[in-house]
């Protein structure tokens, strides 16, 4: 017992002199430190004089500046973007893409919306799955209710595809509400119109497939768009999906046969609801030649099924406009209304180049997204109008590896060296083969079209995953298919937090890490959409 004390006594004592010795050095390091002018209790010369340093206190300042307003209604407009599938490392790719299209290394870019002065976090989760589908998530967004995957418009109780309890759950959106206070609305899209999340806004079914065939006692989703009761309907309707609004005798002028079986035709039945003042497009003849001042409602269906991808736009037999344009044109004609609008805008085909295993079009689709927020904001006033920018959820895209400072974001990875300098080379794996700095985990897998811009053409071909041999390909073509770990027919969600951007009366309400049902709530109650909130 006395051998363990004195032995402890010894050790307590070892320490106190290699500490005071640390200590003495310690100081007299500093002093040396002060001696050489590098005084660690100042900012250092070159430090100040550091691009980083003076852009952050730039920053800082602008962040300081920015008006908070927490009063209802203070609103009078509200834009909801969602791009769909938009996660985090989707928006990342997207900035760099955006950055080097534009001549730039890409990473120090900023796309039109992280401008905005207030950031948060989104869970996407939907009631019955960790990772969610768009029906529920754009549910919960619109409603301020999560619900399961599938449903559109309905809550949680009943089950997927029940019909006749589907008739008792239904779910009151933002884009009603504002409907009923006598506001504009509109709804933007470059998928189907009909798809979950434009039709999150106005429709109700337990089952997202029902676009244009629903079962007895039920409406389909096309069907609730041209008859929704609530105010006098949706004042603007931009997207695809014409097949949904047309019977199967009906040929469009692209070719395309209706999908409806029960012999109605949707347009003519939307156009006789609104008479004269309404009109209806389907090429970008017919946009561009628009005479908003004689419209008051507007239906454009661009595609019989989804629209292009932004990059594949060129090649439609019709002609269609561009995200940003039909945007553009939305607000041009809702704010005709001195009561405001609201209007939500939906990038969905950045989660359909995903599916593909086609990082090309997604990450292109993102950038024409951000360009459409863009128009908005420079359209509108962030005294009145509330712009927020979110996602519906993300996809398992990631980017990997160890790549120099611009090193082509859709390209093979280029390391540096021991000094820091960018290689000559692509780096190897352990396999020897090079690799890209984006990859899947999920999906169809390796498939190169050359400079094909069409990302749906992958599902014509089988399954390829695992690692391949890229020396020879040029990954950054349009036509190349990421390699992806897990193979399935399709590439999956991704079920992490998405980013959340917003500008104007109560953005900064979003700030932090919230349930996506929260986004209802901060535009209802901005927007003055309830009576009591």
């Amino acid at each position: 017992m006395i051998q363990k004390t004195l032995s402890a006594v010894l050790a307590a004592l070892s320490t106190t002199a290699i500490l005071g010795g640390a200590l003495a050095f310690s100081s007299e390091g500093i002093a040396a430190a002060k001696d050489s002018g590098n005084d660690v209790s100042q900012l250092q010369d070159n430090q100040r004089s550091s691009h980083w340093f003076n852009e952050g206190q730039a920053s800082l300042q602008q962040a300081i500046s920015q008006p908070v307003n927490n009063k209802r209604g203070a609103a009078r407009n509200v834009i909801l973007f969602v791009g769909d599938g938009m996660g985090i490392s989707t928006v990342t790719a997207a900035r760099i893409l955006a950055g080097q299209q534009q001549g730039l290394d890409g990473e120090e870019y900023r796309l039109s919306f992280e401008k905005m002065p207030f950031t948060g976090l989104i869970k996407t989760y939907n009631t019955n799955q960790q990772t969610p589908d768009s029906a529920g998530t754009a549910t919960a967004m619109v409603t301020g209710v999560k619900t399961k995957a599938g449903f559109i418009g309905v809550d949680e109780v009943v089950d997927r595809g029940d019909c006749p309890a589907s008739l008792k759950h239904g779910l009151t959106t933002a884009l009603e509400l504002a409907e009923q206070q006598g506001k504009s609305t509109g709804l933007v899209s470059t998928a189907r119109i009909t798809h979950a999340t434009p039709a999150a806004a106005y429709a109700k079914v337990p089952e997202r497939s029902w676009e244009f065939q629903a079962p007895e006692g039920c409406r389909d989703i096309a069907a609730q768009l041209v008859a929704l009761p609530a105010g006098d309907g949706v004042d603007v309707v931009l997207g695809g999906g014409r097949r949904s609004f047309l019977p199967q005798e009906v040929t469009d002028r692209e070719g395309k046969s209706g999908k409806r079986t029960d012999g109605r035709n949707l347009v003519n039945e939307w156009k006789q609801r609104y008479g004269d003042s309404a009109v209806y497009i389907e090429d970008q003849k017919g946009f561009d030649g628009l005479d908003l001042a004689a419209t008051d409602k507007l239906l454009g269906l661009f595609e019989s099924s989804h629209m292009r991808y932004e990059a594949d736009r060129k090649n439609d037999v019709a002609g269609e406009p561009a995200l940003h344009e039909m945007t553009a044109k939305a607000i041009d004609l809702l704010e005709k209304n001195d009561n405001g609008y609201f209007m939500l805008v939906e990038g969905g085909r950045i989660d359909h180049g995903h599916h593909a295993g086609n990082a090309y079009n997604a990450l292109n689709d993102a950038v024409e997204m951000a360009r459409a927020v863009q128009v908005a904001m420079d359209k509108t006033s962030a005294e009145d109008t509330l712009i927020i920018v979110t996602a519906d959820h993300s996809h398992v895209m990631t980017i990997a590896g160890y790549p120099t400072r611009g090193n082509p974001i859709l390209g093979k990875v280029v390391g540096n060296d021991s000094r820091g300098q960018a290689e000559d080379t692509p780096s190897l794996a352990a396999d020897g083969k090079p690799y890209t700095t984006i990859g899947y985990t999920t999906g169809l897998g390796h498939a190169h079209y050359g400079d094909e811009t069409d990302a749906d053409m992958r599902y014509n071909n089988p399954i390829d995953s695992g690692r391949k041999d890229l020396s020879k390909l040029d990954t950054t073509a349009p036509g190349y298919h990421q390699d992806a770990l897990v193979p399935l027919g399709s590439e999956t969600h991704g079920g992490e937090d998405v980013g959340i951007w917003a500008r104007g009366p109560g953005a900064h309400l979003l700030s932090g890490t919230n349930e996506q049902s929260f986004i209802f709530h901060v535009m209802a109650h901005s927007g003055g959409l309830l009576e009591e909130d």
